[in-house]
């Protein structure tokens, strides 16, 4: 009983050095889980356009006809609807973009 709690105490705090057959053994079985493994073990139902960290709203840019247009919210939902192809389209929230001089280049427009 002894050992068998030995051994275990062995390999759950790891006390082989890398030149013993535990060792071996072990990076054996690391590499046969690495490469044997079935991809749809991984696979998750859901698709995954954005990162885990980011918000599950699209981005459009927008940009004006000439500089000098300020678009009111009416005129970016109906250049949003256009650029997506979708009438149902939903904005949530719009951000003007500037270039390096400060100029307004466009509207960055989170829609749904």
């Amino acid at each position: 009983m002894a050992s068998i709690l030995r051994i275990i105490k062995a390999i759950f705090f790891w006390s082989y050095g890398r030149t013993t057959w535990q060792y071996d053994v072990l990076c054996a079985l690391i590499l046969a889980f690495i490469f044997l493994t079935p991809s749809s073990w991984f696979e998750t139902s859901e698709p995954r356009n954005t990162p885990a960290h980011q918000s599950r709203f699209e981005q459009v840019l927008i940009t004006p006809v000439s500089p000098s247009d300020n678009l009111d919210m009416g005129e970016i939902e109906r250049r949003v609807r256009a650029h997506t192809g979708r009438p149902d389209t939903q904005v949530i929230a719009v951000r003007p973009q500037r270039d390096a001089t400060g100029k307004g280049v466009g509207y960055e427009v989170d829609i749904r």
